[in-house]
């Protein structure tokens, strides 16, 4: 038996309701526009009406006969003028659609999740901030959270961005471990990984928490805009340094803020450190110093890692030597001593003579030490004496003669580093993830920021003398020669490196065991040579 198909009606029923309320839908928007400025207007006389009524309860019985005759006799007046009823019309439909608009919502305050997020923070720091014998304590458990914080920002996931905190006068903000543990539960409750910034004010018993954007990775090494005696270390943040200085991104030219290193004779931190984790940025940093000192001076470079990370250096014009080896080492750091003696004697003869410092004494001469832990074990292996301890000439007199310092380190061999190398490296950089410990006992003084436990290579922190810690971010300055390197820092690193001398030169310079001959001197008596290594060595003045 076949199958009867079903009615018409049945089978596209679906479709024409449907479209039913398609058109329905559609008519209902037209009509909404069109009438969109009478609704507007109604609600506007709703609103209107509802303040009269509002006004004339308010108004008290004696007063209203008074102003039922003052508005009668306002009405007499304006029906009394030309066009008056007309313009009375419109100013009122006037009033009508400014009152009955719609208003954007404006949240002038934080949500039920935000309030909730604000006083599990305040009853965590009940313990630290309340003692039992304050008649008045500003935070107890079941208190209201508005009178101790203010100004509270959140982000798009409800996580605090900034917060204002009042503490009682008696909290011991003057200590670091007190202050230490604050920081450390405001980090805690208001979300890990991002790096915060705590501002104490001792004087008004008010911090101030704000979490602080992640510095710019994207600038490479490149010439920047400096005079010679200046190195820019790195990049931070806008409000801690006075200077920026002009840069190019891949979004094109902006002005960063950077952190200036000052050297010459009137250099207050003449020598540098930098110690980090592997992998932090430690010899990228030197490479990109080499890179800004080599249009002005001249650059020895002892790598103690062997790994070969300053290859495009060698053989470069103003590179003396890029020693590896521990016999290499030990004869171009003698030559460094030999060298800051011979400066300072030839400086001094020329002051005394009346003379100008001979040309070959002004010129900037950097000795940039990668690890010396590792050239340190070697020469104890081998009955030598430790590189670090040629560095002292160096390191005490290298201010007046020009001559420049640069050590990093590992934080696992922090500790072999000289006393000479530690007391004369005013200027310090911490690379990589840290502890606030370890960043302190490296620069002298805490940060005022959270460290994160991930940080993009070349991050870290810095700190010129006695002044304030800095934030960090290194110039990418990749070893060009590495595969995993990108084509655009390649180019970057071979664009600022000097062109190659004749292999014969650097031959010669390469062998520096033995110092130069020093420029002719303008006084007639002959010239000694340059002094033995612990021979005294006479004043700057």
């Amino acid at each position: 038996m076949a199958r009867r198909p079903l009615p018409r009606i049945l089978s596209s029923g679906s479709a024409q309701i449907a479209r039913s309320r398609e058109i329905a839908r559609t008519a209902a928007d037209s009509a909404a526009d069109v009438l969109h400025p009478l609704i507007t207007v109604s609600r506007g006389l709703r609103k209107l009406a509802a303040t009269a009524r509002a006004r004339w309860a308010a108004t008290p019985k004696d007063r209203r006969g008074p102003t039922l005759f003052l508005v009668a006799a306002c009405v007499l007046v304006i029906a009394l003028m030309p066009y008056g009823p007309l313009l009375a019309l419109v100013t009122l439909m006037g009033a009508a659609a400014w009152k009955g608009r719609e208003r954007r919502v404006v949240r002038t305050g934080p949500d039920d999740a935000e309030i909730a997020r604000l006083k599990g923070l305040y009853e965590a720091l009940v313990p630290y901030f309340s003692v039992p014998d304050d008649p008045a304590p500003l935070f107890a458990h079941g208190g209201d959270w508005s009178g101790a914080f203010a100004d509270p920002t959140f982000d798009g996931d409800g996580r605090l961005t900034r917060l204002r905190i009042a503490y009682p006068p008696y909290f011991t903000d003057g200590e670091p471990a007190a202050r230490a543990r604050i920081e450390h539960l405001l980090h805690a409750k208001s979300g890990r990984g991002r790096e915060y910034r705590f501002d104490w004010d001792e004087e008004g018993n008010r911090l101030v928490m704000s979490v602080l954007p992640a510095l710019p990775t994207t600038i490479a090494a490149q010439r920047f805009v400096t005079v010679p005696g200046e190195t820019v270390l790195g990049f931070t943040d806008a409000d801690a340094v006075q200077r920026t200085v002009p840069v190019a991104t891949a979004d094109g030219t902006e002005d960063a803020p950077a952190v200036v290193w000052r050297t010459g004779p009137r250099s207050t931190e003449p020598h540098l450190l930098v110690v980090g984790q592997p992998g932090s940025g430690t010899t990228s940093l030197l490479r990109s110093i080499a890179l800004q000192a080599l249009p002005h001076g001249d650059v020895l470079i002892i790598e103690g890692g062997g790994t070969g990370e300053y290859a495009c250096l060698t053989g470069r014009d103003g590179v003396l030597a890029v020693e590896c080896g521990i016999s290499g080492a030990l004869a171009s750091l003698e030559w460094a001593a030999h060298e800051t003696e011979r400066r300072l004697i030839a400086a001094n003869r020329a002051r005394q003579a009346g003379h100008p410092a001979p040309d070959d004494t002004r010129r900037p001469l950097w000795i940039l030490l990668d690890r010396p832990s590792v050239l340190g074990h070697l020469a104890a292996a081998d009955g030598r004496v430790d590189p670090q301890e040629l560095l002292q000439v160096p390191l005490r007199h290298g201010r007046a003669a020009q001559v420049t310092v640069v050590v990093a380190e590992q934080f696992d061999s922090a500790e072999t580093l000289s006393e000479a190398v530690r007391s004369h490296t005013r200027a310090r950089i911490v690379l990589g993830p840290a502890e606030p410990e370890q960043i302190t006992a490296v620069l002298g003084a805490e940060p005022h920021t959270t460290p994160t436990p991930q940080v993009p290579p070349g991050r870290g922190y810095a700190r010129l003398g006695n002044g304030p810690v800095l934030r960090l971010q290194v110039p990418a300055t990749p070893d060009p020669y590495d595969d995993a390197t990108s084509e655009t820092h390649r180019k970057a690193v071979l664009d600022l490196l000097p062109e190659r001398v004749p292999a014969t030169a650097a031959a010669v310079g390469t062998v520096i065991g033995a110092a130069p001959e020093p420029a002719p001197h303008p006084r007639s008596e002959p010239d000694p040579g340059p002094a033995p290594l612990h021979a005294p060595v006479p004043a700057e003045s």
